[in-house]
């Protein structure tokens, strides 16, 4: 087993990060498949799940892809009038469209996802609505172009080597076929109104079963298993599995924006995906061509991470770091203080 970044908290055990890593590799896997993969009975299991989810430690939910729908993806910035950045990133939150927000540079900067599904709701954010909030001084939109790690990219590295070779592999880690995905590609995929139901199902909660998946979408139980299986092996969607990175001791977020030479941004991309320090990484358009998101345990050790194995990488010519002040989505789900908030399920 390889040292892993995450060790042992007042907010998790060894044997919660095993199971984190456990549903990283496979996040709808049975419990009972859980249990005897890490040598555990199926009860403790169920329990710590529970214990880790209603503690808004983790989250498992269905991501959908709007590139699969023939849309792109953008990372956007914002500065903001001094005392009115909280605002914008709150009322951002609430937005379906927008999946990721993050207030830094003291308070007077927002970062944020937007995934919209249609090109409509877009325009609607970043060409109308964004543009005309007096409080917003400026706006810089960057196409995703290629992402490296984060949600189906290659899982999170922080969690490597928490579990053996021999437990993963009975888990069916056999690499990730999903690695280094496109953001788009294929013909752009019709969803039904079931799809919908469905989707919408899985968002809510990424393990439910196919009883309740069908249910929600007025199928039967057998027909929800194939429809998600196609849904799934089309890019679609993926199901995720997030972590409240504070609850593993990593206090010290921020935003990375990197000017990488441009025939050393794959494989910059493909080195910041390995760090365990990285939980996000793509190519993005612009003059930082590519944006991480980097999760260390102090300021220190963020220093040097950034100087030390960032800035020392080939091709990398500058790298602008940016704190976060405060968390407040991460995809889809809203954060309440360092913990993420379950729909449905309020917080202890």
């Amino acid at each position: 087993m390889e040292p892993s970044l995450v060790s042992e908290s007042a907010d998790v055990s060894t044997d919660d990060v095993r199971l984190l890593r456990a549903l990283q590799i496979d996040p709808r896997a049975s419990f009972a498949s859980i249990a005897a993969a890490l040598g555990a009975s199926e009860g403790a299991v169920r329990r710590r799940y529970h214990r880790l989810r209603t503690g808004g430690v983790l989250r498992v939910a269905g991501i959908v892809d709007p590139g699969a729908l023939g849309q792109s993806r953008w990372l956007v910035r914002l500065r903001c009038r001094p005392g009115s950045a909280a605002a914008i990133a709150e009322a951002l939150a609430e937005r379906e469209d927008v999946s990721w927000v993050a207030l830094g540079a003291a308070g007077s900067e927002v970062t944020c996802a937007v995934r919209s599904r249609t090109r409509e709701q877009r325009e609607e954010l970043l060409g109308r609505r964004l543009p005309r909030t007096a409080a917003v001084l400026d706006i810089r939109a960057a196409a995703m172009l290629r992402q490296f790690v984060g949600g189906r990219g290659h899982h999170w590295a922080a969690l490597r080597g928490a579990l053996t070779e021999r437990e993963e592999a009975e888990l069916g880690s056999a690499g990730n076929p999903f690695a280094e995905n496109p953001v788009t590609a294929g013909d752009p995929v019709e969803l039904s109104t079931s799809d919908e139901r469905l989707l919408a199902a899985l968002a809510a909660d990424g393990r439910a079963g196919f009883v309740d998946l069908a249910a929600a979408a007025d199928l039967t139980p057998g027909r929800a298993a194939r429809r998600l299986h196609a849904l799934l092996e089309r890019r679609v969607v993926h199901v995720d599995v997030e972590i409240a990175a504070a609850a593993l001791g990593l206090h010290a977020r921020a935003n990375l924006w990197l000017r990488v030479h441009p025939s050393a941004v794959k494989d910059v991309g493909r080195a910041l995906a390995r760090e365990p320090e990285v939980g996000f990484a793509a190519a993005v358009s612009g003059p930082h061509n590519l944006h991480a998101v980097a999760h260390c345990r102090n300021f220190d050790d963020l220093f040097e991470f950034t100087t030390d194995r960032i800035g020392a990488l080939p091709g990398v010519h500058d790298v602008e770091v940016s704190p976060f002040v405060r968390h407040v989505k991460q995809a889809g789900t809203l954060v309440d203080g360092d913990r993420l908030t379950v729909p449905g399920i309020p917080r202890r």
